[in-house]
């Protein structure tokens, strides 16, 4: 079986070429190469405004276009317009609900969950001030899990909207976004899904899904500052546009994109893809698919972080005073590689701190995820430490962490 090239990989990052090892990936990846490549050429190059006649410009548009046409690709969607980009997945999510509150009535319901970033829970709160009822599906503390019997008790014949994370950014669980999209549908409502904190290690399809809306962010995803969310084309075309008043009902995404796409950043998502491709074109020689070689490559991903989880969660199941906060299981089809756990009698404020003296980027708080963190009641404690992973973290970094982690705890 092939097995990912670590060398090769990490040549791809020149992020990582420091004495620093990240474990901070779900805060940020770091960028690939090729990423800077376009973005530099783009802003060399064909740096004009789009839409005129002249030679640049008409370049400019079509690099945009192929942008949005290669990111529809990546995740199997039917349609380019149906990839909305912005500069985050707050901001995206907000024009999703400042535009779907014109379609919503008094009385109707919207459920988030308690385990998401604030991202894709604020945004349908502040509907309650339209007169739509918010509620909440509660993970079960007992295995910090969301479970479908629960959303059931929820949902009613209003309920609209139901928005759940793919992964929660903190517990690491892979929730099965499939079953829960099916549950949905059959009782009449419509699913957004926040894959911020699972799109890094997996492979996303949202035709299988069979999603309403999913987002997430590229700087998670070894690329910029950037992000995207995709809206069945129907969707998007019947929801109220929310840009200009002369931007046409039927132009999507554009009517929902208020100042456009940062032309640049937009470009430059396609490093991400000439990354993902080298790495398939580097470990196989034969020629596949687009869809294949993402699958493949992810696949790959998948193997290494389950071996990086299972030697740090080994360790930390070996520590009395030490409680994991998610899955305990290492399985690539339970979890991503995102460890979260506190220590008796210490905040977990301290242990950063001293970690950081070895060089080892780990974090501590609530990740944005506040309401998971205040429902756990780990407010006092500073919330938890987080150990974020991604494929180009090696074994030889989590042994030196466990090493340090061994010390202190």
């Amino acid at each position: 079986m092939t097995s990912l090239d670590i060398p090769f990989i990490r040549q791809q990052f020149p992020g990582l070429n420091t004495n620093w090892a990240h474990f901070d990936n779900a805060g940020g990846s770091q960028v690939a190469l090729q990423v800077a490549d376009r973005l530099t050429d783009y802003l060399l190059n064909t740096n004009v405004q789009l839409g005129a006649s002249y030679e640049t410009s008409v370049i400019s548009g079509e690099r945009i276009v192929e942008s949005q046409r290669k990111m529809a690709k990546y995740l199997n969607a039917g349609s380019p317009e149906e990839i909305m980009l912005g500069p985050s997945t707050t901001m995206l999510l907000q024009n999703l609900s400042r535009s779907m509150e014109n379609t919503l009535q008094p009385g109707d319901e919207v459920i988030i969950t308690d385990s998401d970033h604030e991202a894709n829970v604020g945004p349908w709160i502040n509907l309650a001030k339209k007169g739509i009822k918010v509620k909440t599906w509660k993970i079960n503390q007992q295995n910090f899990r969301l479970e479908l019997d629960e959303l059931g008790k929820l949902m009613s014949p209003k309920t609209k909207l139901v928005a759940f994370p793919y992964a929660s950014n903190i517990l690491g669980t892979i929730n099965p976004v499939k079953e829960i999209t099916g549950f949905v549908h059959e009782r009449g409502a419509k699913v957004c899904v926040d894959a911020v904190a699972f799109a890094p290690h997996r492979q996303i399809d949202v035709t299988d899904l069979n999603v309403d809306y999913l987002v997430f962010s590229f700087y998670k995803v070894y690329g910029p500052h950037y992000s995207l969310l995709y809206g069945k084309k129907s969707h998007f075309k019947e929801l109220p546009g929310i840009n200009h008043f002369f931007i046409g009902e039927d132009d999507i995404p554009y009517k929902l994109q208020p100042g456009n796409v940062n032309y640049e950043l937009s470009y430059s998502l396609l490093g991400v893809m000439d990354y993902l491709e080298g790495v398939y074109k580097h470990h196989w020689d034969e020629e596949a698919s687009f869809s294949k070689k993402m699958k493949a490559v992810f696949a790959l991903f998948a193997e290494q972080e389950e071996k990086l989880a299972r030697l740090l969660l080994d360790f930390l199941s070996t520590k009395k005073n030490v409680k994991i906060i998610g899955e305990t299981s290492s399985s690539k089809n339970i979890r991503v590689p995102t460890v979260s756990f506190l220590v008796d009698g210490v905040k977990s404020s301290a242990i950063p701190i001293e970690v950081d003296k070895h060089k080892l980027a780990i974090r501590y708080g609530d990740f944005y995820a506040r309401r998971l963190i205040e429902s756990l009641g780990l407010l006092e404690q500073d919330g938890v430490i987080r150990v974020s992973m991604v494929h180009y973290n090696t074994i030889e970094e989590v042994k030196a962490l466990i090493k340090v982690l061994d010390h202190i705890l």
